[in-house]
C-alpha cells in the first residue's frame, strides 16, 4: 500500500517555535484539513506538558491521534528522565523508529523546555534547529522563512512567532490564523 493510499488527502498544519531573549514561544494554527475540506478551525496543536513538575511545550503537525500517542510516550520518557529533555526526545525517536506500532505514526513534534529546542520525527531525527527557529507542517517552510526575516527586528519571541504564523496562513491553504500560543 503506498503512502498516498494509507493517508488519503490529509495535510499538516503550521507550528513555529522561536527562541529569543531567554524565552521560547511555540505557536500553532488551528486548522484541521482532510483533503480539500476544513474539518475544524480551532484545534489546539500546541500543548504544555508538566511531567514531574517541569514544564515542556510541544507542538505537533500531522495526524492528531498519532501526535497524542507520541505526546503520551514523550511524557512517560520525561517522567523517567526528569530534566533531561534531549535524552527523552532521543529515546522517543528510537522507539518511534523501531517499534512496530509506533513506526506507522504520521506526525512531527517541536519540543522545548525553554532551554533546549528540538524537532522530533519518526525517521529517528532529533534536530536542534539553526537560528533559534523551528517550524514543521505544511506551512512550516513559510513560517520558518518569515521568522528568520523577523529575528533582527525589535520584537520578542512571541511576536515573531505570531507574525510568522500569520504570514504562513496567508500563503498555505492548510494553515489558518487561529493561533494557540505557549511561552516558556
Amino acid at each position: 500500500m503506498s503512502d498516498d493510499t494509507r493517508f488519503p488527502g490529509w495535510h499538516g498544519t503550521t507550528i513555529v517555535a522561536v527562541r529569543k531573549g531567554g524565552r521560547v514561544a511555540v505557536v500553532g494554527d488551528g486548522q484541521v484539513s482532510v483533503g480539500p475540506t476544513v474539518m475544524k478551525g480551532t484545534a489546539r496543536k500546541v500543548r504544555r506538558l508538566s511531567p514531574g513538575g517541569s514544564d515542556v511545550i510541544c507542538g505537533f503537525a500531522g495526524s492528531t491521534a498519532d501526535a497524542f500517542t507520541l505526546l503520551e510516550r514523550l511524557e512517560t520518557k520525561l517522567e523517567a528522565t526528569p530534566g533531561q529533555l534531549a535524552r527523552a526526545c532521543v529515546d522517543l525517536a528510537k522507539d518511534w523508529r523501531t517499534d512496530k506500532y509506533l513506526r506507522n505514526l504520521e506526525a512531527m513534534l517541536i519540543v522545548t523546555d525553554g532551554t533546549d529546542l528540538f524537532i522530533v520525527t519518526g525517521a529517528g531525527d532529533v534536530l536542534e534547529p539553526e537560528h533559534d527557529i523551528a517550524a514543521v507542517g505544511s506551512g512550516g517552510n513559510f513560517a520558518l522563512a518569515a521568522a528568520r526575516a523577523l529575528m533582527d527586528q525589535d520584537m520578542d519571541a512571541e511576536a515573531i512567532a505570531r507574525r510568522a504564523l500569520s504570514i504562513a496562513a496567508d500563503i498555505c491553504v492548510y494553515t489558518n490564523g487561529n493561533a494557540t500560543v505557549e511561552v516558556i
